[in-house]
């Protein structure tokens, strides 16, 4: 449920509202990372969206392909190529490259970033 209403406030644009009720969950998991790492993504916090990416793996959370097109996202909105270089990697070496919609996303970086 929790994650669910993280979700649902970051596609209304509630950023705050949706950092206090991740924060509050009790337990966390891949899928509640990724709900608060899309909404500061899909909303122009890349910076944000960062931190809360490397604090997931620091936690021992693993990314999912949603986490890692998440992130690529927040790297186009960054300009961010170094770190868009770096979650190409990552990606590759996870093996989801093939991946359609994964493809699409490092498409978009490198041609917004060079």
């Amino acid at each position: 449920v929790g994650t669910a209403i993280v979700s649902m406030y970051g596609r209304c644009k509630a950023l705050d509202d949706a950092r206090r009720m991740f924060d509050k969950m009790p337990k966390r998991d891949e899928v509640s990372w990724t709900a608060m790492i899309t909404a500061y993504s899909q909303h122009g916090y890349g910076k944000k969206a960062f931190r809360l990416f490397h604090r997931m793996q620091m936690e021992g959370f693993m990314p999912s392909k949603i986490t890692f097109i998440a992130m690529l996202n927040a790297c186009s909105s960054l300009a961010a190529l170094v770190e868009g270089r770096m979650i190409h990697a990552c990606i590759v070496e996870r093996g989801f490259e093939p991946d359609v919609v994964v493809a699409t996303a490092i498409v978009n970086i490198y041609g917004k970033c060079g």
